[in-house]
């Protein structure tokens, strides 16, 4: 699988573009916005797209997500209908940031812990992670070894859990009990910043290391 990764948005969303190498398809992961970036970026990768996932119903994540289904002809899936409040939301989440035209989204998908995506050949595993918001999920490919993150864990932090139906102790446990479990070696791409390893998080991140939970 090939991965591009284009910041989008004043927020500097990581949104992902995704492509199967045995047959082109293609998704898109958080189009928070921004396009005719994102579009470039489907063409700079020779993908064709088939589906567009979202791993949250934040602003800088799914803002896009219904323009640029319409302009692909593509389905939305994801995120956990947790998110629902959000995603009707998003139009004034938009005009409270001044992001203009934004549209509510409703998902042709809803997702489900366990469940998989599949576009060409490629398939990628559903696990629920709430916590920054009640309905966020991450998306594993355990032959690849990488995790598409959202807002969950960033390179040396976590995701904020004062938003709306935000919750520490439960972003905690996705992270620890959820993610970490998957393997030290493996790779993740967050919503914002660079990627990093569970193996290293669980070393240094001052929010969810080891360290912070020996007795």
């Amino acid at each position: 699988m090939d991965i591009s990764v284009v910041p989008v948005t004043p927020f500097q969303q990581n949104c992902s573009v995704l492509r199967c190498s045995s047959t082109g398809a293609g998704a898109i992961v958080d189009p928070g916005g921004d396009l005719d970036r994102i579009l470039e970026a489907i063409r700079a990768l020779k993908a064709t797209p088939e589906k567009i996932f979202l791993t949250h119903g934040h602003l800088d994540h799914a803002g896009g997500a219904a323009a640029l289904a319409r302009r692909l002809g593509v389905p939305v899936e994801g995120p956990h209908r947790e998110d629902r409040f959000l995603l009707d939301a998003l139009p004034r989440q938009g005009a409270r940031y001044g992001f203009r035209e934004v549209e509510a989204c409703m998902p042709d998908r809803w997702l489900q812990e366990g469940e998989e995506l599949r576009f060409g050949e490629c398939r990628l595993e559903v696990i629920h992670c709430p916590g920054h918001t009640p309905g966020h999920i991450v998306f594993f490919n355990p032959s690849a070894r990488f995790c598409l993150v959202g807002d969950v864990i960033f390179n040396g932090s976590v995701g904020r859990s004062d938003l709306p139906r935000g919750d520490h102790g439960t972003l905690v446990d996705s992270i620890r009990n959820k993610l970490f479990p998957l393997g030290d070696d493996i790779t993740f791409f967050p919503g914002h910043g660079t990627t990093s390893t569970f193996g290293w998080e669980r070393k240094c991140n001052p929010y969810v290391a080891d360290l912070m939970f020996e007795d």
